[in-house]
């Protein structure tokens, strides 16, 4: 399991922000999702697909779509598949928009070999 702090609000999609304010807000999300799969000590010993559950438990209660968060989430994929020294064209992401707040916001990261949640 990896767990990692709520993505930075400057790699939303929807978010207007200058491309080199964005390229260094995704570099730090990458080494903090690089850096965080490390110390989780999990790796990858199957072939083929592994699956991502992905569970983002929100800093408010506001409304979000999955497939911002999951846009927004790039950096750190590209960060969890650096660590594990694997393509992330492997990854097959589950995402899951969590009703439960979490103050400042979490994700909760599974890798899997299969489709079971768990």
């Amino acid at each position: 399991m990896i767990v990692l702090p709520w993505i930075d609000r400057r790699l939303s999609p929807n978010a207007r922000t200058h491309w080199a304010v964005k390229a260094k807000a995704a570099k730090a999300c990458r080494d903090v999702a690089f850096f965080t799969t490390k110390k989780s000590a999990i790796g990858i010993d199957w072939e083929g697909d592994a699956h991502l559950w992905i569970d983002f438990y929100p800093p408010d209660k506001r409304s979000r779509d999955d497939d911002n968060l999951l846009a927004a989430f790039k950096a750190y994929r590209d960060g969890i598949a650096d660590a594990l020294g694997v393509d992330d064209k492997r990854f097959r992401s589950h995402p899951f928009v969590r009703d439960e707040v979490r103050k400042g916001g979490q994700i909760i990261v599974k890798i899997t070999p299969g489709p079971e949640h768990g």
